[in-house]
C-alpha cells in the first residue's frame, strides 16, 4: 500500500481506515491500535457516546480519529450512505477497511428469535459484503488497500449452540478468501483475524466460564481486544505485504489443539 503525501509517524503513517462495531471491545481496541501506528480512524458504530469516548481516548494519546454513525442493520442504501459519510470524513480516501462489527446470539437452533437470525445475516455477513462492494473499487483504481474481516475460531468447530453465529463467521472467512482472488490482483490485500475466546464488555459476565473453555489450551487464558487488534495491525501493515487471503488465528491455539 502507498501511504498518503502527509505521513504521520508507525507503520500505518498517512493510511486511513474504517473500523465498523469500534465504539467498544475489539472495535475500539482496534481502532485505537491502528491510530496508535499512526492511521486517521473512521469510529463507527450506533452509539454517539460511546464513539465519542474511543475517540477522546484516541486524540489523548496524540491520534486522530473521527467518529461517524452507522447502524449495519440499515437498508443496502443505509450502508452506502455510510461508506460515502465514512470517506468523506476521512478526506475522501479509505486504505483500510476492518469489517469488525457482529452480533452473536448463542442459544439454540429452535430458540433463535427470527428478529435476532436476521440481524446476524444483515451485520455479520450482509453489511461486509455491501461495504466491501462500495469501498473496494476504489481501492482496486488506486492499486492499494487492506481489507480485513473478523471472523471467530468458532467457524471451523462443531459447537452445541450458536450454530447460526459461527455460520455467518464461516461466510466471513470464505468471502476473505474470495475476495482475495478477486481484489488481490488489482492491489487489494484481503485477510481474516479469527478471535478465540476473547474478554469483551459484552461477556463479562461469563468470565468463569471462559477461564473453564481456554484452561486446557496452549495460552491458557483468555483473549483480550488488544491482541486481536495487534493482529490486525500487522495484516494491515507492510509487514503483510505478501499475506493475501488467510484467516490469522488470535486465539491462545484453542482453534488448532481443541
Amino acid at each position: 500500500m502507498t501511504p498518503n503525501d502527509t505521513a504521520a509517524p508507525g507503520r500505518l503513517g498517512g493510511r486511513t481506515a474504517i473500523v465498523t462495531g469500534s465504539t467498544s471491545g475489539i472495535g475500539a481496541a482496534i481502532a485505537r491500535a491502528l491510530a496508535a501506528e499512526g492511521a486517521r480512524v473512521a469510529v463507527s458504530g450506533r452509539d454517539a457516546e460511546r464513539g465519542a469516548r474511543v475517540v477522546g481516548e484516541i486524540a489523548a494519546k496524540g491520534a486522530t480519529a473521527t467518529f461517524v454513525p452507522a447502524d449495519l442493520a440499515g437498508s443496502y442504501e443505509e450502508l452506502r450512505d455510510f461508506a460515502r459519510r465514512a470517506t468523506a470524513a476521512l478526506g475522501g480516501r479509505v486504505d483500510i477497511l476492518v469489517n469488525n462489527a457482529g452480533v452473536y446470539p448463542a442459544t439454540a437452533t429452535e430458540e433463535l428469535a427470527d428478529v435476532d437470525l436476521d440481524a446476524m445475516l444483515a451485520i455479520n455477513v450482509r453489511a461486509p459484503h455491501v461495504l466491501v462492494a462500495a469501498l473496494a473499487p476504489a481501492m482496486a483504481e488506486r492499486g492499494s488497500g487492506t481489507i480485513v474481516n473478523v471472523g471467530s475460531w468458532m467457524a471451523r468447530v462443531g459447537s452445541p449452540f450458536a450454530a447460526m453465529y459461527t455460520a455467518t463467521k464461516a461466510a466471513d472467512e470464505q468471502l476473505t478468501r474470495a475476495w482475495a482472488a478477486e481484489y488481490g490482483p488489482r492491489g487489494v490485500r484481503v485477510n481474516a483475524v479469527a478471535p478465540g475466546v476473547t474478554l469483551t464488555p459484552g461477556n463479562e459476565a461469563h468470565r468463569e466460564q471462559m477461564d473453564q473453555m481456554t484452561a486446557g489450551t496452549p495460552a491458557a487464558v483468555v483473549v483480550q481486544p488488544e491482541d486481536v487488534a495487534a493482529g490486525v495491525v500487522y495484516l494491515v501493515s507492510d509487514d503483510a505485504a505478501l499475506v493475501h487471503g488467510i484467516v490469522l488465528d488470535v486465539d491462545g491455539g484453542i482453534s488448532a489443539t481443541r
